[in-house]
């Protein structure tokens, strides 16, 4: 398992039902941990976007700050879905394929399912808990 700050670091709402359930997607595909997690509502996650000059103010984009070659860049929306797809390999590559797709288009498509999401999938009152086990994964825990 990688450590924590080598971690590649997904930012999600973590009041969303979609954004959870994709940390679960993820987590069940990645026993390496290559992913780690922390909600838009923490201070871990203002401090991870500072750096690039964003904010964790708007819930409606997922993050995902990719660390590689002793580097890290922050992807918002679908070009971050994508990210994740690749890097979990396998069939979920080829799904990452729709990455040819022009950006602005797939970050519409992106806008239009995250306005959506809470009719969709719920909202929490709170921030779901880690199953035991996977707590240092998730940074703000």
């Amino acid at each position: 398992m990688r450590p924590a700050g080598e971690a590649h670091v997904v930012l999600y709402d973590g009041l969303c039902g979609v954004c959870n359930r994709f940390n679960r997607f993820v987590l069940d595909r990645d026993p390496d941990g290559r992913f780690a997690f922390a909600a838009l509502q923490s201070d871990t996650a203002r401090r991870l976007l500072a750096p690039h000059g964003a904010s964790p103010d708007d819930l409606d984009t997922l993050w995902v700050i990719a660390r590689e070659g002793g580097g890290e860049r922050a992807l918002s929306r679908s070009e971050a879905v994508f990210f994740v797809l690749r890097e979990l390999g396998g069939p979920w590559r080829a799904v990452a394929w729709l990455r040819v797709l022009p950006r602005p288009l797939c970050d519409l498509g992106y806008r239009v399912f995250a306005r959506l999401r809470y009719r969709v999938l719920g909202r929490h009152e709170t921030c779901p808990l880690p199953r035991p086990g996977e707590a240092a994964r998730f940074l703000d825990v």
